[in-house]
C-alpha cells in the first residue's frame, strides 16, 4: 500500500533516510545500451555533481551514494536545525542559487521601503523557502527534474524519465544506518560490476578511499582511533565519520567503517564466496551484531525492510506511533 510522503518522512523520529530513484523506458544513467550502442557513463557524473551542488544549497548532507545503470541510491541526513539557524539573507541567497526568486524579495534586498503588508509577505516567503531547503521532496525534485531535462535533451525526446516518485526509507537506529550505507556502497560489487571497493565507480566508498589514500604515510601510521587526524582527509562533500562524542558526525570511526565494508564485500562478491577472514570488524563487536546476521542483512537488505529500517523493537514502536499494526522487518 502506498503511504503518504508525510507519513514516511518524520524528522522527529530520525534525520537519516535512504532514497532511491529508478529510470523508466529503458532509460540509462550509465553503461552501454546494447540496442543503440550508446554509452551513457557521463550521466553518472551529471548526477554526482548535481547531488553535491544541492547538498551545498540544502540543509541535507550526503552520507552515502551509488549511481547504478538505471537507478541510484542516496543515504542522506536532514539537518533541520541548521536551516532554522540560517539568517533570512542566507535563506534568500541559497534559494536564489536554484530559482529566479521574487520581485518583492529583490526590493527587500535593495533596501527599498516596504509597507507593513509587503514586509509580512517577505517574511512568509523566506519561511516558506527555509522549510523547503530542508525538505527531502524538494531536494529530490531539484535533482530528478534537472537530470530528466538534461537526458531528454540529449536523447532528443520528451516524456517521463523517472519511474514515478522516488522511494524513501527511514533509518531509525544506528544499525539500520550502518547496514544501509554498507548496502549502498557495495552495490557495484553485489552486481558484479566491480571486484573491489577502489574500482566501485561512482560510489561514496570509492570517494572516501581516494581521499584517505592521499594522506601522508606518517599520518596513516597513527593510531586509527585518533579520529582528529582522519577528519582532515574526509571528502568535504560527504558527511564525516567521527565518534559519538563528535558533534554532527556519523557515529562511527571512518577507518572502522572502511574495514567493515571491505570485510563485508569479500563475502558478498559473487566470485569470492566462502572467504572468511580471521578478524571480525570492530563495529560488529561494539554493536553486538553476529557475523551471519550482519551479512544476511546487507546481502538481503532490499527484501528485509520496507519504508522503515531498524531493530524489531524500534520498528514496533514507530508503527505504534503512527497507528499502524506492523512494519516490514518486524517478522
Amino acid at each position: 500500500m502506498t503511504r503518504a510522503r508525510k507519513a514516511l518522512i518524520d524528522l522527529s523520529s530520525t534525520s537519516y533516510y535512504h532514497l532511491i530513484a529508478r529510470c523508466v523506458r529503458r532509460a540509462f544513467l550509465c553503461g552501454e545500451d546494447e540496442y543503440t550502442g550508446k554509452n551513457f557513463d557521463h550521466r553518472r557524473t551529471w548526477l554526482v555533481e548535481r547531488v553535491k551542488l544541492l547538498s551545498r544549497v540544502f540543509a541535507i548532507e550526503i552520507a552515502a551514494y551509488a549511481i547504478m545503470s538505471n537507478h541510484y541510491h542516496l543515504v542522506v541526513k536532514v539537518n533541520r536545525q541548521q536551516a532554522l539557524n540560517w539568517s533570512d539573507n542566507e535563506v534568500i541567497s541559497r534559494w536564489y542559487r536554484l530559482y529566479k526568486g521574487s520581485p518583492i524579495i529583490d526590493r527587500y534586498l535593495h533596501g527599498d521601503t516596504l509597507s507593513e503588508a509587503e514586509q509580512l509577505l517577505v517574511s512568509e516567503l523566506i519561511e516558506k523557502w527555509r522549510a523547503r531547503l530542508y525538505d527531502i521532496s524538494w531536494f529530490m525534485k531539484n535533482l530528478n527534474e534537472f537530470i530528466a531535462k538534461k537526458a531528454n535533451k540529449e536523447d532528443n525526446c520528451t516524456g517521463k524519465y523517472w519511474e514515478g516518485r522516488y522511494k524513501s526509507q527511514a533509518l531509525l537506529d544506528e544499525t539500520a544506518l550502518l547496514s544501509c550505507m554498507a548496502y549502498v556502497d557495495l552495490n557495484p560489487i553485489r552486481a558484479n560490476m566491480a571486484n573491489n571497493l577502489e574500482d566501485s565507480d561512482f560510489t561514496s566508498i570509492q570517494e572516501r578511499i581516494r581521499h584517505f589514500k592521499n594522506v601522508k604515510p606518517n599520518a596513516q601510521k597513527s593510531n586509527k582511533n585518533n579520529e582528529a587526524a582522519y577528519q582532515i582527509k574526509q571528502p568535504k562533500s560527504l558527511k564525516r565519520f567521527g565518534k559519538r562524542e563528535h558533534e554532527n558526525t556519523i557515529p562511527f570511526s571512518l577507518i572502522d567503517y572502511l574495514e567493515l565494508v571491505d570485510w563485508t564485500g569479500r563475502h558478498v562478491h559473487p566470485k569470492k564466496k566462502g572467504f572468511i577472514p580471521k578478524n571480525v570488524p570492530d563495529i560488529l563487536v561494539s554493536l553486538r551484531i553476529e557475523e551471519a546476521t550482519w551479512l544476511d542483512r546487507v546481502q538481503n537488505y532490499g527484501t528485509h525492510y520496507g519504508n522503515f529500517a531498524g531493530s524489531k523493537t524500534v520498528l514496533r514502536a514507530h508503527a505504534a506511533k503512527n497507528d499502524v499494526s506492523w512494519y516490514k522487518g518486524v517478522g
